[in-house]
């Protein structure tokens, strides 16, 4: 594992935005390096698999919550809003962890081999699940990282990686509810459709109707789904979606809170703000200016730093 925290910290502190998130030229592979704790960070979650190497994090997806320290995975099996919160992270021992986003396809098709496991009851489906990360999933997850140095040869071979880490999460302690979340006849597969399509056009109103046909399931029975599976209805999935691209727009690309509002489908600026105010503890303009505070201090820091390196 030292290697693969190595190469991430090293990754991650040359590409990592101010909430320590670097992406990869890799589809799906992604890392976090954060040298302090910090507070929650609201994102909405593709199916993933994120290793946490050192430190440790809080993780809230749905009604579930945990604590991941270093030597320990997160399997998030849906489209999911998910608050973090790091909890332990230190300039010395910084945050680390690298994520995988799944893909569902390879995840049906390996299912399709091995077989579906027995339907659960709506009652007992699972988004979030916990695991002591296995010796396999390090190796896959190392050989990805390496690939970052060797470009031409991601596209020959991700895809065996990629196959190979879905097996080992597969026959891994989480392998029936994965294989029950990935059966065609699921409720889990029948609710994708149906996010799907909320993700897709969450700018817009989509009628509860429209979802439930994608799931193929009556208005009544897909909302109680929907909310047991999510903790959210389907408006307040749709909210979260708005609020979250927002507050990106906001920090990332410098909109004004009103043309972020209206850009992601708000008509009513009013109505944004005191939403905004409830999910993120403060109105768009104050929790702006603080992002901004938090990245001149980090600067601050660097500079500071290389003084005295110097």
């Amino acid at each position: 594992m030292n290697s693969l925290k190595q190469a991430v910290q090293t990754y991650a502190r040359r590409h990592a935005n101010s909430d320590g998130l670097a992406l990869t030229s890799l589809p799906g592979l992604r890392m976090m390096c954060l040298e302090e704790p910090a507070g929650d960070l609201h994102s909405v979650y593709k199916p993933l698999v994120c290793l946490v190497l050192q430190g440790s994090k809080r993780i809230l997806v749905g009604n579930q919550q945990r604590v991941l320290s270093a030597g320990q995975s997160a399997i998030v099996s849906a489209d999911m809003p998910v608050v973090g919160r790091i909890v332990q992270a230190s300039r010395s021992e910084p945050y680390l962890a690298v994520a995988v986003e799944l893909d569902m396809v390879i995840l049906r098709e390996l299912t399709a081999h091995i077989g579906n496991a027995t339907a659960k009851p709506p009652s007992e489906m699972q988004t979030l699940f916990a695991q002591d990360t296995e010796a396999e999933l390090i190796d896959c997850a190392s050989r990805l990282m390496k690939l970052l140095d060797h470009p031409g040869s991601a596209a020959l071979l991700r895809p065996g990686i990629m196959q190979e880490l879905h097996y080992w999460l597969l026959a891994g302690p989480h392998g029936t509810a994965l294989r029950e979340v990935a059966g065609p006849d699921s409720y889990a597969s029948h609710l994708a459709a149906a996010i799907e399509t909320l993700r897709a056009e969450y700018k817009t109103r989509v009628a509860v109707e429209q979802l439930a046909a994608k799931a193929g399931m009556s208005s009544s029975s897909f909302h109680k789904h929907f909310k047991h599976m999510t903790s959210l209805t389907p408006g307040q999935y749709q909210q979260r979606l708005r609020l979250i691209e927002a507050r990106r727009l906001m920090l990332d690309e410098g909109c004004s809170a009103s043309s972020a509002a209206f850009e992601v489908g708000y008509e009513s600026v009013s109505q944004f703000t005191r939403e905004y105010g409830r999910l993120f503890q403060a109105p768009p303009k104050r929790d702006a200016m603080r992002y901004q505070k938090t990245l001149q201090d980090m600067k601050g820091e660097v500079a500071a730093s290389q003084r005295i390196g110097a």
